[in-house]
C-alpha cells in the first residue's frame, strides 16, 4: 500500500492563471492538474517535495510526509495578495501557491 497526494485546482473568485498546472514530485513531472478539478497521485511513504508549475512560473516547493495510507491535500492557485499578484510579474516563482489543506 502506498500514500496518496491529492492537488485541488480551484480558486475562489478571479483567477488569471487558469490553465493546466503540470505536477512535480520530487523534481520528476507525475502528472496535471485542471483548473477545478482535483488529482490524485500515489507515492511512497516517506519525505517528499511537491512543486506545480505553468509554463516557465512555478510554485515554491512544498516538503511532506506521508506514512502508509495517509492521504495527503495541497490547493493550488494562481491567485494572491495584489502585492504578489503584481511582483509576481518580475519575480516568477511568486506566481503560484500551494497551500497544505
Amino acid at each position: 500500500m502506498s500514500a496518496m497526494l491529492r492537488l485541488t485546482h480551484k480558486s475562489i473568485g478571479v483567477e488569471v492563471r487558469r490553465g493546466t498546472y503540470d505536477v512535480e514530485v520530487d523534481g520528476g513531472h507525475v502528472g496535471a492538474v485542471d483548473m477545478n478539478d482535483t488529482v490524485e497521485i500515489p507515492v511512497e511513504p516517506g519525505h517528499h517535495t511537491v512543486r506545480v508549475r505553468d509554463g516557465r512560473n512555478s510554485s515554491r516547493p512544498r516538503t511532506f510526509d506521508a506514512a502508509e495510507g495517509d492521504i495527503v491535500a495541497f490547493r493550488c492557485t494562481g491567485k494572491s495578495f495584489l502585492p504578489l499578484f503584481l511582483a509576481s510579474f518580475f519575480v516568477p516563482s511568486l506566481a503560484l501557491r500551494l497551500v497544505r489543506e
